[in-house]
This record gives C-alpha cells, structure tokens and sequence, in this order.
C-alpha cells in the first residue's frame, strides 16, 4: 500500500494509518453498476478497499452517460457490459486494489458464491426483487449490508447489520407491487441525486470498514435534492416491534428461490413472457399514464402496449403489460433482458 496516495485520507481522525489498513483488508461485494454502483465503486477504489467485486447484467448504452460517471461515449460504441468498461476505468484510477468484474444475473442460486468471503455487500442495484435477495444472503451470512434507492430527485439509504438493527422486510415487509412505484426509467433521475445519495452510501461503508459501525445510528435517511430537504427516520426498535418473518424466524423466501420473477421465451415469437413474483392488479389507466415519457403508448381495459422509444439491438422493443402484471416483452428472446426491461419499465 503506498500510504502517500492515501495521505489527505489518513490525516482525517476517523480513518488514519489503522483505518487505511483495514480498508487496505477488506473485501466488498457491490451489486450493480449503474448510476449507483458507479459512484460506489470509484469512491471505494479511490480510498484504497482492498478488493471490489461488482457484479452486473447490463451493458452500456447512450442515455447512461447523463448520470454514470465511469462510462463514455466509447464504451457505447463497443457496446461493453458496464462491469467491463469500469474495471478498465477503474484500473487506471487505482492499480493497487483489485477490481473484479462479473458479468451476471444476480439471482438465488449464485449470490452466496459471489458473497462468499466479502465483508460487506454495497446495494447499487435499481429493483427490489435484488434488494430483498440482498437482504436475505444478509441475514443469512451476517454480512453487514447497505440498501440504497435513487428515483428523480429523492433518494434513500439504510444500513443493516444482522441481528442488530432493522433489515429491508422489517421496513417494508414485500416489494412494492409491479407498477405500483416509479423507476429511472419512467420518472427520471437526476445526476446529482445520484452523486449524494451514493457518496452517502459510500461515507457509511467507509465508516463500516475502518472499525465504526457500532457508531452509526440506525436510521432510514431520506434526502430530496430538488427541494433541498434531508430527513430520517429512527429505525432502532423497528426490528423487535416489526415480528419480521425473516429476522425473527428465518424466513429467506428469495434466497432459496421461492419467491422471485419468472421469464419464459415465446417459442417462434422472438419474444419473453415475464410474471411477477406476487400476484398483483394493475390499474392499465395509470400504468398508461406513467409509461409515455417511454415511447408509444396504446391502451384498453385489458392491456397496456409500450413501444420502447429505446434501441436494445436490431428490433424495436414492444411490451404488451396485462393486468395481472404479466408482461410479454417481444424484441428478445433473452430472458435476462428481459426481466431487465421488466424492472426498468413496470417495476419489480
């Protein structure tokens, strides 16, 4: 570790020369390298975490460029998965940590591999069906995790420690229903939301990996960077009045695969049906409404079509949402792309 590149770091009393080992130590699992995860990664690697694994389905595209800041217009002419282009960023920033980059879905049945060994699990995902499968490998392995959303100009941030504070199901006890909540993808989100919700995100994991957790207050924190508001929510006693099934009674209903989002391809149709995990009603006049900023729009009493006005390959995008939350994505027979879109456009 060449402590001169640390040097404004270790002057600050919270870190000094003990912290910047520690950091120097630790290894953390960050899901997600989006608007998010690209400020978590180039903080954490600019402050010398030891090694970063990230992990991510996506590939680069165009409208990234307005808010994720390891990403150029390069990286979307080689049409490179986001964890490539910012290992290869990320790289030049800092050789002494190592950055692994995986290109995965994050789903069951190879979180506990990618969390093995970490000692803290960073959110920079932008759905909760990830978020909830987080929060149970938490739990799971008491690995100390941090969630945090970002939609327009609001943004959100909760740490959990297992067996010690509130986790993401005593806060809310099930996703919200597809539908139901804004994404990035119909409501928007501001860069500069982004930038202090996720150095937010940051400050707290540094806090965590240089020996201060037991000084963090367990809270909710809530931040509006358009109205210039910051407010949060005491959460110290939600875990033991809550009865949350899986802090209290081990309940893990995404990590052992019984609860999440199914996809199956239309044979002959160049097209994936996606079913959410629950089962919900929508109401097709609002999903309407919030979905034409997206592209085209057309809608009857039994379903919502969406022309995605983005490019995702050589054929247009057509989603056609029925009201029991189904999708059928046609464009695609790639099922991770799929509930891809599905998240983006309708919600988890």
């Amino acid at each position: 570790m060449t402590q001169s590149r640390y040097l404004k770091q270790m002057l600050f009393s919270g870190v000094g020369r003990e912290g910047q080992q520690r950091l120097a130590d630790s290894r953390v699992l960050l899901i997600g390298c989006g608007a998010l995860g690209c400020v978590l990664a180039d903080s954490l690697v600019r402050a010398g975490v030891g090694l970063v694994r990230i992990v991510d389905r996506d590939f680069v595209e165009l409208t990234n460029l307005q808010r994720q800041v390891l990403f150029d217009e390069q990286d979307v002419a080689d049409h490179l998965p986001k964890v490539i282009a910012a290992e290869r960023r990320l790289r030049r920033v800092n050789s002494e940590v190592t950055v692994e980059p995986v290109v995965a879905d994050v789903d069951w049945s190879n979180i506990g591999e990618l969390a093995e060994g970490m000692l803290l699990i960073l959110d920079g995902t932008d759905n909760f069906e990830i978020r909830y499968l987080i929060n149970d490998i938490s739990l799971e392995t008491r690995i100390p995790w941090i969630f945090t959303g970002c939609t327009g100009s609001v943004g959100q941030v909760m740490p959990v420690f297992p067996g010690d504070s509130a986790c993401l199901r005593c806060l809310m006890p099930s996703p919200p229903p597809p539908g139901s909540a804004e994404t990035c993808d119909t409501a928007g989100v501001l860069g500069p939301a982004v930038n202090i919700v996720a150095s937010f995100q940051a400050a707290l994991a540094l806090r965590i990996l240089t020996g201060h957790a037991e000084e963090i207050e367990r809270r909710l924190t809530i931040m509006d960077v358009w109205s210039s508001s910051f407010r949060q929510v005491d959460v110290s006693k939600l875990r033991e009045s809550s009865q949350c099934p899986a802090c209290q009674r081990g309940e893990r209903l995404w990590l052992h695969g019984t609860q999440k989002s199914s996809s199956t391809i239309l044979c002959g149709r160049n097209a994936v049906q996606v079913a959410p995990s629950q089962k919900v009603m929508l109401v097709l006049t609002d999903l309407a409404h919030r979905l034409q900023p997206s592209g085209e729009v057309t809608a009857n009493p039994f379903l919502v079509r969406l022309k995605v006005s983005e490019s995702f390959g050589e054929l247009p995008i057509e989603m056609t949402i029925f009201p029991d939350g189904r999708a059928i994505i046609r464009g695609t027979e790639d099922p991770t792309l799929a509930r891809t879109l599905y998240s983006r456009y309708i919600g988890t």
